[in-house]
Order: C-alpha cells, then structure tokens, then sequence
C-alpha cells in the first residue's frame, strides 16, 4: 500500500503544528498506519513541496539570490523533487490542515482549504482530510471561519484512524521515524491531553473536538524519546489547553514528566510548553509546578495564559477561564520565580498574555480595562514575554456564531488604534525592560532574508525575531548584541 502524508500545517489554541513546529496530526497518522499496514511504503510531504513544483517546476530557486525569502516554500522535505510523482502514485492521501487561531509566521504558510483543494482534487488515490480544517480554518481573525467543497474526499473525519483515542495511537513512538523524511530541524510539539477541564470559553473549539483524557507520562517520553532518536533536539509539551492541569493538576505525574524528559533526552537545546490556566498557577500547589518547570525547562519559556479580556463584563458575558485579579496574581508567580535570565540570555520562565477583540459584550470601556491592568503590569515591574493581540475568528458551534462578527464590526475602526496603543505603550517599554540595549542573546538561528536585513530568532515558544543588517549565512547559528527595540522584535548585531 502506497499512502501520502501531506501535511499543510495546523494551528490551534491547544497546539502548533506550523513548521518549524512538527505538530501531533502528521506523526499520529504516520504511527496508526504503521500499525495497520506494517507494509505499507509511507511518505511525508508538506505543502511547500506542492507549492514548489506549482510556482516553479519542481526546480529549488538559489535561496542566496531571493531579495526576500520566500518563506511559501521554505520547508521542503526530502522527498521534494519527487513530490508530484509521489502523490500520483499514492493509493491514499491523508491531507493534514486546519488553522483555528490566525498568527503570523516567520518562515512558513499554512496552507488553507482555497489554495489545497485544487492541488490535491485531481489526484487518482483515495484523499482523507484530517485536523482542525474539519471544522472549518481561517488565517485572519475578525471575520467567520472559511468553509468549501469538500467533496473530492472520501472521507473527512476529525477521528481519522482512530487518532483521536490514545489507546489506538499508544505511546506514538513508531511515528517517530516520519522525522527521517524532513531534511531539516524540527521543534516536536508533543502532546500532554486533549480537550478543556473548564470548556465554557465562547470563541473556543476544544470543547467541540475533544474530550477531558491525558496521555501517560511513560507514552508522552517513549515518543520522545524515540523523536530524540532520530535527531530531535527541541521539544515543546504544547498540545494541551493548560500544561499545570496535567493529569488532573497532578503535580507528582507533571514534575516526573518534566524530569523525565531530561532523562529520556539528556542532550536536548529546548524544551518548553505553551498555555496555562492562571488559575492553575495561584493555586495551592501552583508554585511547585512552576519552580519545576523553571528547574527542567531552558530559558525562554513562555506560559501563554488565555486571559482574552481584563473588562469583567466580556469575562462574564463569555465565560472565560479567567478574572483579571487572578492573571494579576498568577504574572507575579511567575515573575517571581521565571524572570531571572539563563544561559541563553533570556529569561527563564515567563507570562504571555492572550487578548481578543470582537467578543460578545465588547465596548469602549473593554479597551479601557485591558489598558489599566496592562499599564499596571508595567508600573509595578512586572515582565510579560509578549502580549497576542487578535480579533476573534468566528466558527460554527461555538457561543460566538449567535452573535456572529456582529462585535467587530462595532468596534472595527477601533481595533487598529487600539492594538497600536498597546504596541506602543506596554509592549516597547517592556521589551525595553527585559532586553536592554548592550544584552547579548545566545544561539539565535539566522532564517529568511528582507533586502539586507537577516532575520533570526532562538528555538522554543514564541522565540523573539531579532532583524540583523547585512546578509548572513541562513541556517548558521550567532550570538547577538542587542542594539534597537522596535514594537515586537529587536534588531541587533553578531558578537560570535
């Protein structure tokens, strides 16, 4: 049996699938189909290869000549030359794409519905669609999700393979040997649980595609383990809603699974994870977890914490997970034992804030309140990593299609003003704060071009971009002195 992975990357709020993050869906097919076809002959493929021989025959265009970087063909496998023979001679095709929560990429495009459809709909071979696109996908937020004909598939099925249900998926292990196929570095999203021990959130999915379930620790480290194998260096436990809920909240089974990853990848450059419940940080044994993630974890770790809105009437009217007195608190936890700087110039563990605009109840006043709490952070010292700021993508099923984009329209021409405030406002003096001109950051890969300006950033969770005059060997590994803060980014200059 001759079957096809294409992987057009997913993004969701409960994981990164977006290269160079290597996301659970590709992996976990890869595995169930060894399982069941222990014969079959598995290929992986990611839409840039589709693209490159869509935009350019197949013929690799000399990276060093680009003006800039095009970043819509940056992740080519190995199996890129070959792409197009290999699709057509597939006797199936599971096409992996869906993203849920719109961002932007420094060196990759997710594929959408409106560009797949086309390149896959004349291929001879069975086509499964699996991952978030199921339920739709938007890359822009403040407008409803985007949906089309998906009739050239004969199956679309979120539980595809069963990959849905750890007991059919196991440790995940076999699906390590995908990574043999890339031909470039990798960031392993690895998954902890599916699913949302609170799920009343009114733009969310989660509740929608899964249920409350963990995976083990002994499977979360035999896959990473066996990702550690075939030369996977950087790792993220970001496929969960909240890392601290892990197991229940079980503090013993999330510092065993933090330690073990250090056992079970002793050389490893990265490892961080992703979203947090503030209210799992203030809670009793909140700072046990969080002393040991700084303990296990590198620096540069980031706990993106779902606030959405500090205005209490949007809080009640669509029954986030939060109020703001507790992210207030939960930022001061982590301050406290995160803002120290490591080996690699940042520091070690740190709060991201998430906020959304469109949401039901949303007014004036909104803005007002995210603007007080936020200058209130600042004002006491507080560092938070970098502030996400999006309109709300609509998606059918949740509490947001009663409404529909009915808020961002109100508020649509306020929405600019109001995210450049925070840029300027909170987000530089911030930067400013944790980053000072003169500061030296360690092992910043070089990865696309702008003109003259090579832009770089570390490994992990939302690694900041660092622009760099000149034009430099991409792939090549530097030290750089910080000498500018613009808004999000800083520009700086190779030391070594």
């Amino acid at each position: 049996m001759r079957v096809c992975i294409l992987d057009c990357y997913t993004d969701e709020a409960s994981g990164l699938g977006v290269m160079p993050y290597l996301g659970t869906y590709p992996r976990y097919c890869w595995s169930r189909l060894r399982q069941l076809h222990p014969d079959a002959q598995l290929r992986y493929l990611t839409i840039d290869d589709l693209r490159l021989h869509a935009k350019h025959d197949g013929k690799i265009p000399e990276r060093a000549k680009e003006r800039k970087t095009d970043i819509t063909i940056y992740n080519l496998t190995k199996n890129a030359p070959d792409a197009m023979r290999i699709l057509h001679d597939a006797e199936l095709v599971v096409v992996v794409l869906g993203v849920h929560v719109p961002g932007k990429y420094l060196s990759a495009v997710p594929g959408v519905l409106t560009e797949v459809l086309p390149l896959v709909r004349a291929l001879p071979g069975r086509k499964v669609l699996i991952g978030p696109a199921v339920f739709g996908s938007q890359l822009f937020g403040g407008r409803r999700s985007e949906t089309a004909d998906l009739s050239c598939f004969s199956e679309v099925d979120w539980d595809y393979l069963d990959i849905n249900e750890y007991a059919q998926v196991g440790s995940a292990a076999v699906g390590a040997d995908l990574v043999s196929q890339l031909g470039f570095e990798v960031i392993a999203e690895l998954e902890t649980g599916k699913g949302c021990d609170v799920g009343k959130c009114s733009f969310c999915l989660e509740p929608l595609k899964n249920k409350v379930s963990f995976r083990t620790v002994d499977d979360v480290l035999a896959e990473a383990k066996a990702l550690y194998a075939q030369g996977v260096r950087h790792f993220r436990l970001g496929k969960q809603t909240c890392f601290y809920s892990y197991q229940g909240g079980d503090v013993n089974a999330i510092v065993s699974l933090l330690r073990g990853m250090r056992e079970a990848c002793p050389q490893l450059k990265t490892l961080h994870i992703d979203n947090v419940n503030p209210n799992r940080v203030v809670a009793d044994r909140g700072a046990v977890v969080t002393k040991a993630i700084v303990q296990y974890c590198t620096p540069g770790n980031v706990a993106a914490f779902g606030v959405e809105s500090f205005d209490l009437a949007v809080v009640k009217e669509n029954r986030l997970n939060t109020v703001p007195a507790i992210a207030y608190k939960a930022t001061k936890i982590l301050n406290e034992h995160g803002a120290a700087k490591g080996v690699n110039g940042m520091p070690h563990f740190l709060p991201g804030i998430n906020i959304i605009y469109g949401l039901k109840a949303e007014s004036k006043e909104t803005h007002a309140q995210n603007m007080l709490w936020l200058k209130r952070f600042l004002d006491e010292g507080l560092l938070l990593r970098r502030i996400n700021i999006r309109q709300v993508a609509v998606f059918p099923g949740t509490g947001m299609a009663e409404v529909g984009t009915r808020f961002i329209r109100k508020n649509k021409a306020k929405y600019w003003s109001w995210r450049n405030q925070i840029r300027q406002e909170i987000d530089l003096p911030l930067l400013q704060r944790m980053l000072p001109v003169g500061h030296v950051m360690k092992d910043v890969r070089l990865e696309i071009y702008d003109g003259n300006t090579t832009f770089g950033r570390q490994w992990g969770t939302y690694p900041l971009v660092i622009g760099i005059k000149g034009r430099h060997e991409l792939g090549r590994v530097v030290n750089v002195r910080v000498t500018k803060h613009m808004l999000r980014s800083i520009t700086g200059e190779i030391i070594a």
